[in-house]
């Protein structure tokens, strides 16, 4: 039986102890999470093995590598630790990019902190704002930290290099937000304090126009905004700041005010040019002839400008001797020239009057040569008054035909129970006023008077015959030749007793009847149509006593001229319709 003896154990001494030591120590500081420097030790189809002093290489992904074709066996990098074995015991994955992440991260946070200046490149848009490259890590910035004015369309930011402010980071979620406009706003703010510290009312500075709006427009003066308002854009009239203005057009503005507690600037641009309304008496003399440009149409009149800032209006009154303008627009339009004459200048108030019309000579001047007193004249019926007619004897001048002066024979209420528009008449100049612009015609005056021959066509007991032309309460007017109107009183229309003239006689009618009054000074013929069965005795005893019987049942006897005269009366009160 063979006796065994137990071994000496052998001494850990010696090169291969010390490198298996070695490897155990690495390996017991290999940790999943870490990064670790290790050795490309093959390339093998899309995988790279790297030596990590672990008991077996790890492997990185090929698509990790920028170039795998500059990759090669023995360069050194740093790897991150994705796990160690699987159950084989080999080591599952490595990964350069996170390692690379990792390390970028480190450095940036080594490098910048929170309220701190980067620079970086806008990459990419995303979800609510824009991705920005920041030595190799990615930051966020809102959209509406872009500007300092709403951005509807980043898209041209991306690719563009801009100084940002670090406003947030997330160490557990690696996450950066930065903003461009918390820095801008910055850099105005400082770029304000140091505008206002040198700014004074009088300079003149350059600004670029940012807005413009109905009453004005905003310049940015490189750090401040100041209003430039609309009446201090030209010495001229302008109705809206976009007619001179556009955004971002530069200008030459003066600094009008400054109020340093509200850091507000009140900016001129005409203020830069002479003011053309200095000496403008003598540049421009009441009644020199001038010609200018309608800028403006009111309904009062119209604004020309003589010269770039100066303006004048023309009151429709001054448009024309002879025509009634009711509006500016229906004679002119904006941008016609025209010519006009100074009527008035107040400097003080920036006002000067101008008329068309005085371009021109005055018709009226030598109206009393066309048309003297005494002349036959012709014209339209143009209008109607109550008092009257106006009769166009050329184009912008009228001649009045008062109602009485319209007949002979009868009283006119109305100029339409004589004329119609657009009749022509012939009539008699009776007065002519050029300095009231007033021509009085007579349109009776054209034919003679047929009361001058009335007693040698008409006498008393005479039997005529005539249609009836007005009814009144107090009798009838019956009309004879050459318009001549008589009345029968309603005494005097029947034997038989006439409640109302209207019952016993229609306008129209055709009646006879016998005078029995002529009063050629009032110009009366008294009618009486019962007459007209009186045999020549009871006519001249009719004629004789001009006295009646009852006019009405139980009253007292009147005379038949008391009773004309009073019908007469009324007729001079009475007109068509009254009735």
């Amino acid at each position: 039986m063979a006796i065994h003896k137990p071994q000496k154990e052998t001494p850990r001494t010696g090169a291969a102890y010390d490198f298996l030591r070695a490897s155990i120590e690495a390996q017991t500081k290999i940790e999943v999470g870490t990064i670790i420097k290790g050795t490309i030790s093959e390339i093998k189809g899309n995988e790279v093995l790297v030596n990590i002093g672990y008991k077996s290489d790890g492997i990185v992904p090929a698509s990790e590598f920028e170039d795998i074709s500059a990759v090669k066996v023995g360069d050194e990098i740093d790897v991150f630790v994705v796990a160690l074995e699987n159950d084989r015991g080999d080591v599952v994955q490595l990964s350069k990019s996170r390692a690379d992440e990792k390390l970028r991260w480190d450095a940036v946070l080594a490098k910048y902190t929170e309220g701190g200046i980067v620079h970086g490149t806008i990459s990419s848009k995303v979800r609510g704002g824009l991705i920005v490259k920041v030595d190799g890590v990615e930051a966020f910035l809102p959209g509406s930290q872009i500007d300092v004015t709403p951005i509807h369309d980043p898209d041209p930011f991306i690719g563009q290099d801009f100084d940002f402010k670090i406003i947030k980071i997330s160490n557990e979620r690696r996450n950066i937000i930065v903003s461009r406009r918390e820095l801008i706003e910055e850099q105005m703010a400082d770029k304000k304090r140091e505008l206002l510290s040198t700014i004074e009312k009088g300079q003149h500075r350059i600004g670029r126009v940012k807005n413009i709006t109905d009453f004005g427009a905003f310049v940015d003066l490189d750090g401040l905004d100041g209003l430039l308002h609309i009446t201090d854009m030209s010495w001229g009239r302008i109705k809206h700041p976009s007619e001179m203005l556009k955004v971002g057009q530069e200008l030459d503005v003066i600094i009008l005010d400054v109020d340093m507690e509200r850091e507000r600037v009140s900016l001129g641009l005409k203020q830069a040019t002479p003011n053309p309304w200095t000496d403008i008496e003598s540049k421009y003399p009441v009644n020199s002839r001038l010609r200018g440009k309608v800028v403006n149409l009111v309904p009062y009149g119209a604004f020309v400008e003589i010269e770039p800032g100066i303006e004048g209006l023309v009151h429709v009154s001054e448009f024309s001797w002879t025509k009634r303008i009711a509006r500016a627009s229906d004679v002119l339009s904006v941008g016609d020239e025209v010519d006009v004459v100074v009527l008035s200048i107040d400097s003080e108030n920036q006002k000067i009057a101008l008329g068309i019309r005085q371009t021109e000579e005055n018709p009226w001047d030598t109206v009393q040569d066309r048309y003297p007193v005494g002349s036959r004249v012709t014209g339209k019926v143009r209008n109607f008054t109550a008092y009257g007619a106006f009769v166009e004897l050329e184009e912008g001048i009228d001649g009045m035909i008062h109602v009485s002066d319209m007949s002979w024979t009868r009283k006119i209420n109305h100029p339409s129970e004589v004329l119609t528009k657009g009749q022509q008449v012939e009539a008699v100049v009776l007065e002519v006023i050029p300095a009231d612009q007033r021509i009085s015609l007579g349109l009776k005056q054209a034919s003679d008077d047929p009361w001058n021959t009335i007693t040698s066509r008409y006498a008393i007991g005479q039997l005529v015959k005539g249609k009836v032309s007005k009814i009144a309460s107090f009798g009838a007017f019956v009309e004879l030749e050459d318009g001549v109107d008589g009345l029968v009183h309603i005494s005097q229309i029947s034997d038989q007793h006439i409640e109302k003239v209207k019952d016993a006689l229609k306008v129209g009618q055709e009646v006879e009847a016998r005078i029995v009054k002529i009063d050629r000074d009032d110009r009366r013929i008294g009618l009486s149509i019962k007459a007209v069965a009186m045999n020549e005795s009871q006519v001249e005893e009719l004629s004789r006593d001009l006295s009646v019987t009852d006019l009405k049942p139980g009253e007292n006897l009147v005379g038949l001229a008391a009773a004309f005269d009073d019908a007469f009366a009324q007729s001079e009160e009475w007109h068509p319709g009254a009735e």
